[in-house]
Order: C-alpha cells, then sequence, then structure tokens
C-alpha cells in the first residue's frame, strides 16, 4: 500500500490556495448540541476567519416545537431528513395528547421506518392537516445563514461544505448498517481521507443528500470533518509519518476514533458518549489500537463498531500517541494529546472540511 503525503505541512498555503480560487467557503460542523461555524475568508489569517458556535439546527427545530406544544397547537413537520435530535419534543406532543404529523421526507429523521414512526404516534401525511402548525427541517436553511451573515456585515460564501452525521438508509436498524458503510469506504479509498469528502453521497447516505441539495457544496461525515481536523495540526501529520496514531473525537453524543499511518485511515471506532466511561473507552482504545478490537464487542455494549483496513502495519507501534478533540474530551485528560487547530478546539471540524477540501484539490 503506498503511502500518502499528506498537505499538512504545507496545510495553510494549500488552503490559502484554494481560498484564492473559490473566494469565501463557509464551513459548518452539524453536530447533535452544536453547529460548528468557520467563515474562511481569502487573504486573511486562519486565526481571524469567523466562526461562531451554535445551538444545533435540531434544538432549534425542538424549541419550536415545543412552543406549539404548550399553545395546544399540532405540528405537521415538512421539509428535508436531517438530525433527529428534536425527537423528543415530538414525543411530547404525543403524550400531551396533540398527534403530530409529518411529511412522508421529513419523517425520515424521526426513522428509517415509516410503521416505526406511526408507531411513536407521529401520523405521515403529504400535506399540512387543518389547524396544524407546519415546522420546515434542514440542517442547512439557506435564508437563514445569508440574513446571519448579513446582519454581521460579512461576505455571502462562494461555496459552502457542511458535515453531519449520516447512519445511512436502514430500516431495521443502522447501527450495523452505518459500519457496513465504513467499511466500504476504507476498502473503496484504501484509507485515503481525501476521498472521504462527497459531491454527490453515497444512496445510502439520505441525511447527507439532503443537506447537499440545501448547500449545494460537498458535504461529509462529522467523524470525517474530525479526522481531517486533526490532520490539518502539523505536530498530528508530523507524528503520524514517524509513527501510527490514534485521533479520537469525544463529541456530544458520539465518540469516533481512527488509526492514522503515513496519511491513511486504516481503522474506524464509534460508540455513544454516554455509555462509555474513562476507563472502558480507554480500553476500547488500546486493544483497538492493535487491531485486536472485535466488531461485535463494541455492537454488544452498545456501540456502533469498529472496522480495520487489514493487515495493520507493525511499524505503527499500536497507533500509541493518541491526539484527542471534542466537546467531551475531558474524558480522556491525562490520557492524550489535546489539540486545537488554529487555537479553536470547537471548530476542528470546520478546519478538517477545508483541509479535506485542499487536499482533493492538491491531488488533482
Amino acid at each position: 500500500m503506498a503511502d500518502l503525503s499528506p498537505v499538512s505541512a504545507e496545510g495553510g498555503d494549500a488552503v490559502a490556495r484554494l481560498l484564492a480560487a473559490t473566494g469565501p467557503i463557509l464551513s459548518l460542523d452539524i453536530g447533535s448540541g452544536t453547529q460548528d461555524v468557520l467563515l474562511a475568508l481569502p487573504g486573511e489569517r486562519a486565526e481571524n476567519w469567523p466562526r461562531f458556535v451554535l445551538p444545533s439546527p435540531a434544538l432549534g427545530i425542538a424549541d419550536r416545537i415545543r412552543r406549539h406544544t404548550a399553545a395546544g397547537r399540532p405540528v405537521w413537520l415538512y421539509g428535508h431528513n436531517m438530525g433527529g435530535g428534536f425527537a423528543p419534543a415530538v414525543l411530547e406532543q404525543v403524550k400531551a395528547g396533540l398527534a403530530p404529523a409529518a411529511s412522508p421526507d421529513a419523517a425520515l429523521a424521526l426513522h428509517d421506518n415509516p410503521e416505526r414512526v406511526k408507531a411513536q404516534g407521529v401520523d405521515i401525511v403529504p400535506a399540512c392537516p387543518k389547524g396544524y402548525a407546519a415546522v420546515p427541517l434542514a440542517d442547512y436553511e439557506p435564508g437563514f445563514w445569508d440574513g446571519f451573515l448579513g446582519a454581521a456585515g460579512l461576505p455571502k460564501p462562494s461555496l459552502v461544505v457542511a458535515a453531519a452525521q449520516d447512519h445511512g438508509h436502514h430500516p431495521e436498524g443502522n447501527r450495523v448498517g452505518r459500519f457496513k458503510l465504513w467499511r466500504n469506504l476504507l476498502a473503496e479509498t484504501q484509507g485515503d481521507p481525501a476521498r472521504w469528502l462527497y459531491d454527490t453521497p453515497p444512496a445510502a447516505c439520505t441525511r447527507l443528500l439532503a443537506l447537499q441539495r440545501c448547500t449545494g457544496g460537498p458535504v461529509a461525515d462529522t467523524a470525517t470533518a474530525a479526522v481531517l481536523g486533526a490532520l490539518a495540526a502539523p505536530e498530528v501529520a508530523k507524528r503520524s509519518r514517524r509513527q501510527g496514531v490514534t485521533v479520537v473525537n469525544v463529541g456530544n453524543s458520539h465518540v469516533a476514533a481512527f488509526l492514522v499511518f503515513r496519511g491513511r485511515i486504516l481503522g474506524v471506532y464509534e460508540h455513544h458518549t454516554g455509555l462509555l466511561d474513562t476507563d472502558a473507552l480507554l480500553f476500547d482504545l488500546k486493544e483497538f489500537g492493535f487491531g485486536w478490537l472485535p466488531d461485535e464487542q463494541v455492537r454488544a455494549k452498545g456501540g456502533h463498531g469498529c472496522a480495520f483496513l487489514a493487515p495493520l502495519p507493525p511499524e505503527a507501534e499500536g497507533f500509541a500517541p493518541d491526539f484527542v478533540v471534542g466537546p467531551r474530551r475531558d474524558m480522556l485528560q491525562g490520557h492524550g494529546q489535546f489539540i486545537a487547530p488554529h487555537g479553536d478546539m470547537m471548530i476542528a471540524g470546520c478546519h478538517g472540511l477545508l483541509h479535506g477540501l485542499a487536499l482533493r484539490e492538491e491531488s488533482f
């Protein structure tokens, strides 16, 4: 397997060339709790680019639903598939006897299986029933961002690149299906992260497809954004050339870890943050680094799974150094090196998306 030469050693120059060619780029990393936003501007130092940490779109939807519930109004959800973090607010409508409803596309944000959605007490209907409040769904709403940036006196972006977690369309269960997507991605790209951004996502990735239709630009999984953000840090790229490293993103809802060696990603691990304590995570990471962690064991404990691009090279030395990002990274306090590309850990994924775009351009 040939090594890849990461752009990170000259990452700033590569991104600068990208911006000079495209103009301003809006980079969004959409999580379950926050959406982290970076407006990359040509001719400006990265440290001076405007950045924002805002509540996730799903939390905003949940707030709107709860206001309608308090007023005694049932809601009809319509629009696009998106993150389903507003689901508890929908169930509160059901408990209040308000009989919420959703269009077929919007129902996908609650579950891939429409029968499961109906079983939760949500009707699926194509048009807004009389007396219902219509609530639009989208991970990205162009009008909002035009107004937001305009109010701040900032330029309209020439390109939008965005990340969101997509389990894929798997009506009978998404954990196994998501790791099938990871295995396919590892095999098809041979671990080349430059190919982990999509101009056209796979058909199973219905959330990313909806997001791409809204933004018109490249999209990626949030886990991809996190590992690319780490690789944008020179110290991580340099260390991974000498020996294997593990990049860990401890998010509000999920932990994702990656085995990186000489520019390639050779392993992926995912679990739910709330199901892990520090000792359990450290055990998994050690076993993962040596390729000893069974996928079935991760799933049996409630995680998504793990996948490898075998065989793991012995010169990677167990991928021992851990580089850690993410809002819940305190779980690994004292057990890895915390990194913050350009001085801001919360925007690591946004920098990762830009780094991924630069990798793609430099490889053409």
